[in-house]
């Protein structure tokens, strides 16, 4: 065993080194390693170690433990419409497609199509909600819409597994199951959110007075597993507890300290996850179905994108709709574990399974390679929509001011503006901040200033001067990249707070930049220097 894990660590330490080279993320690595530990060893069989898997499985369930930690309750009731709506509306489309192709035109057993219908709808929350974070894509626009869709797969993990066990189980009674299931989500979600509300902040203040790190991280541990292992006591996922728990504490003022002391745990965890992927990538098999397996990935790929961009494109921009879509493309992590159960209960046979798993790891393996390249992607499916795009003009305002962000910044710049006569429209995401403007009379757009339309909306194109007033440089930074497409540089102006991003918007062709920390200890330079002078 102890060779094992030296070899695992080398193996993977060296892949990622050389991946990093490549701007590749580590994930590969994992992956690549599982299957070169497969070989070497020849313990193709330890995927089926069931110890080996919930060891992995708990990386998922720290990385939802982490994702609950960004989304209170509250945040959750504005996502609504991305979890329960879209989300569903996602899953069902997806499955019910592929039921119809693979029942009705290959033929092949109606079993076996729902089943490999099911595992098709789900993406991959890992991969995903991992490079998200990493890049701080979560906070955007299409990170969100992704992290709806991909919440909604994973409660749909729930009745996909009793359904599952309903086919396994010839002599069960679907309508106790379903009263079963019923029963125990209202104790889990009566039970965590009494914790929630009434002991855990309390809780929290008694392991603080003991001034312990230990401690804390122990009780982090505690709460993420312990929610864990009562979601799956009561038939859920271990996921499932841990999401709902992360956002009980995201309620506390604990939740910044919590997610930085889980996050070494999370990554690890994650690491040996991806190594009993890559344990499953079977080169014979491969080679055996590779034309077969390279198809149904083209297939499901193109699919998943079609449904998610349809399904998205009500109530997004083009661009975020692209974006959402090319994220969730892939095939997910838990798709894995339905088939394994589906395999272990004999309802999937051999050369299904096999080609599935070979299209999954496949699918898994691209997709840090198209999360990584979003925009570039996006701009070579929109490039023949970039000409003429704003020839439509649905403002008569010309020769204006555009403020993207309305902030302490943007307002006092509107300020200024309305002394002295001038015309400006600003833009703002923020529903306290719009309200608030529209309350003091100001001409507000509530919008993503990443929005085509948005910005259609306000005739950008024909105004004189676009100040980009956002707090967020990862957001901040998108915008420009979008604004330079549409107007010339020189009339954008961007503020940031330190000289760090400096290069980085130069790099977009945008000068006109204003480094508030500058401006701030320049007027305090003025103040005292007169005074070393008169001393």
């Amino acid at each position: 065993m102890l060779t094992f894990i030296v070899f695992a660590l080398f193996t993977s330490l060296v892949l990622n080194i050389i991946l990093k080279k490549f701007q590749l993320p580590t994930i590969i690595g994992y992956i690549i390693t599982g299957t070169v530990i497969a070989y070497v060893f020849g313990i193709h069989s330890a995927v089926n170690n069931h110890g080996l898997q919930e060891v992995a499985e708990f990386g998922v369930v720290f990385l939802m433990f982490t994702i609950g930690l960004e989304f209170s309750i509250s945040h959750l009731k504005k996502m609504k419409n991305e979890v329960f709506l879209t989300g569903s509306l996602q899953i069902v489309l997806t499955a019910l497609t592929v039921y119809l192709l693979a029942y009705y035109m290959f033929g092949i057993e109606q079993q076996v199509a729902f089943i490999l219908s099911l595992a098709i709808a789900l993406s991959s929350t890992a991969i995903v909600l991992k490079t998200f974070n990493e890049t701080g894509e979560i906070n955007k626009r299409y990170g969100q819409r992704s992290l709806g869709i991909l919440i909604m797969q994973d409660i749909a993990v729930i009745p996909i597994l009793l359904v599952i066990s309903f086919l396994s189980s010839n002599g069960s009674d679907i309508s106790s199951l379903m009263i079963r299931m019923l029963l125990s989500a209202v104790i889990l979600l009566t039970l965590l959110w009494l914790i929630g509300k009434y002991l855990l902040e309390p809780f929290f203040d008694q392991i603080i007075k003991t001034n312990s790190d230990e401690l804390f991280v122990g009780t982090i541990l505690f709460l993420a597993i312990g929610a864990s292992y009562f979601a799956h006591a009561l038939g859920f996922s271990y996921s499932l507890g841990a999401f709902i728990a992360g956002t009980l504490i995201a309620e506390t003022k604990y939740k910044h300290q919590a997610e930085a002391d889980l996050i070494p745990f999370r990554d690890l965890l994650l690491g040996v996850f991806f190594i009993t992927v890559g344990m499953q990538i079977r080169f014979d098999i491969i080679f055996q179905y590779i034309h077969i397996a390279l198809m149904l990935l083209a297939a499901i790929m193109i699919l998943k994108f079609l449904i998610v961009f349809a399904v998205t494109s009500f109530s997004e921009s083009k661009r975020v709709s692209i974006k959402t879509a090319l994220s969730l493309v892939q095939v997910g992590e838990f798709s894995l574990a339905l088939l394994e159960l589906a395999r272990s209960n004999g309802l999937v046979g051999p050369p299904y399974g096999q080609v599935m798993i070979a299209t999954i790891v496949l699918s898994m393996i691209l997709t840090p390679i198209i999360l990584k390249n979003l925009s570039w992607i996006t701009d070579f499916i929109l490039q023949k929509d970039q000409e003429g795009e704003f020839s439509v003009e649905s403002m008569s305002v010309k020769d204006h001011t555009v403020i993207l962000g309305f902030g302490e910044f943007g307002r006092n710049i509107a300020k200024s503006l309305r002394d002295n006569g001038q015309i400006y429209v600003a833009v703002d995401n923020n529903i306290e901040t719009y309200q608030r403007a529209i309350k003091d009379k100001e001409p507000i757009v509530f919008g993503n200033a990443t929005s085509k339309e948005i910005l259609k909306s306000i005739n950008i194109a024909h105004a004189k001067n676009i100040i980009v007033a956002i707090d967020n440089p990862k957001k901040l930074y998108n915008v420009c990249e979008i604004l330079k497409r549409y107007v010339d540089t020189h009339k954008i102006i961007v503020k940031i707070h330190t000289s760090a991003g400096k290069e980085a918007i130069r790099e977009l062709g945008i000068n006109r930049i204003v480094i508030e920390n500058e401006l701030a200890s320049n007027s305090v330079s003025e103040l005292i220097l007169p005074s070393f002078t008169n001393s």
